[in-house]
């Protein structure tokens, strides 16, 4: 979120903070009835379950905004997720609806950490030490701006489900790729397709540099020095202490987990396939889950017949999606009834036709 529309973030009502969760509860089922097929909530999966429960859908960012731009009733789409994601909802909506962001403090720091003036300075010096060999891709956790440049530069956008796929589709275009903004998704993408860590460089946007090992003519990924804040506590330290504690433990991670962390894990993947695994997964059997502390509570509730724990147990949830409570839903309902539209996500049209660029080639492998 850009400091101007920092600044134009409005405070929550003092009446919403003394209200009772029986009092907002009741309220929001009240106006999800009232305004029907009109009102659409969907929820990621990260999302606290007080709101959790309101969800007409729940799934991952691009999974969401895919259902959301499918759903063509919908006036009103309240986005429960994070600021990259209501965008992603809005470009892919028509024009007849309107997305909301219930706090627009909801923000991703991974997203933050590639801003588009650094993207675009990184570039020009990139061409300038590699020519036209590069591609640029840019996981769907990046703002609207990262993926209308990676759109107007031939690149896709990529999700933690179909990485590799892109990744190779990647290398048939140009000699090397430019990966956005998660460098652990992008290196561990990477070093699952053969590419050797040594090949791969990382760039710096603070300090305007390329940090490399190899000779520079055989870098062949180049990853943004990006991190998923959540992902990032998980240690090898935390997969030593489950080995010695719980021997038939397994343990399954995300893939914006460290390299470290991915190599020493018996499983890695996606949201949807930590989900899947743990529902296909026999009873009795024993999990350690590395990803978002509201996730792995949900899965725990939801499979008592299974052993689950998050593999680090002093995790907090993803702080920035946990912005999204009670208060904030049910004011940007109650808003919704008296006619005014609060925190209206809006991509621009020309920012919104390149990003689309973006989404479609990924679309179309």
């Amino acid at each position: 979120m850009s400091l101007l529309e920092t600044l134009q973030v409005q405070t929550l009502p003092e009446k919403y903070k003394s209200l009772t969760q029986d009092e907002m509860e009741k309220r929001i089922w009240e106006i999800k009835k009232e305004l029907g097929a009109k009102l659409f909530i969907p929820c990621h999966h990260y999302q606290r379950e007080e709101v959790y429960q309101f969800a007409d859908a729940a799934g991952d960012s691009l999974q969401l905004a895919q259902i959301s731009a499918k759903n063509r009733d919908a006036k009103y789409i309240v986005f429960c997720g994070v600021h990259f994601m209501a965008e992603t909802a809005d470009i892919l909506t028509s024009d007849e609806q309107t997305v909301i962001l219930p706090d627009m403090r909801a923000g991703c720091s991974m997203a933050d950490m590639a801003d588009i003036h650094q993207t675009e300075r990184a570039w020009d010096m990139l061409q300038q030490l590699f020519g036209d060999t590069i591609l640029p891709l840019t996981y769907v956790n990046s703002t609207a701006a990262i993926k209308a440049f990676v759109g107007r530069n031939g690149g896709a956008t990529v999700t933690s489900s179909n990485a590799k796929k892109m990744v190779e589709w990647a290398f048939t275009q140009k000699e090397r790729i430019f990966f956005l903004p998660d460098q652990h998704l992008g290196r561990n993408t990477a070093y699952d397709l053969g590419v050797d860590l040594k090949d791969m460089a990382v760039w710096d946007p603070i300090r305007n540099e390329l940090i490399y090992e190899c000779a520079l003519e055989n870098i062949k990924v180049i990853l943004w020095k990006g991190h998923c804040s959540v992902h990032e506590h998980f240690t090898v330290k935390n997969i030593e202490f489950v080995r010695k504690k719980f021997p038939d433990m397994q343990i399954i991670v995300h893939p914006e987990c460290s390299r470290e962390v991915v190599a020493h894990s018996d499983l890695n993947g996606s949201t949807k396939y930590i989900i899947e695994t743990i529902e296909k997964a026999p009873a009795g059997s024993e999990w350690a889950i590395g990803t978002e502390m509201n996730l792995v509570q949900r899965l725990f509730k939801n499979h008592p017949d299974k052993k689950i724990i998050s593999l680090n147990p002093v995790m907090c949830p993803c702080l920035t999606m946990n912005r999204i409570d009670l208060p904030h839903l049910l004011w940007s309902l109650e808003n919704i009834m008296e006619g005014k539209e609060t925190n209206v996500i809006k991509v621009d049209e020309v920012t919104a036709s390149d990003a689309v660029l973006a989404l479609e080639r990924m679309l179309q492998r």
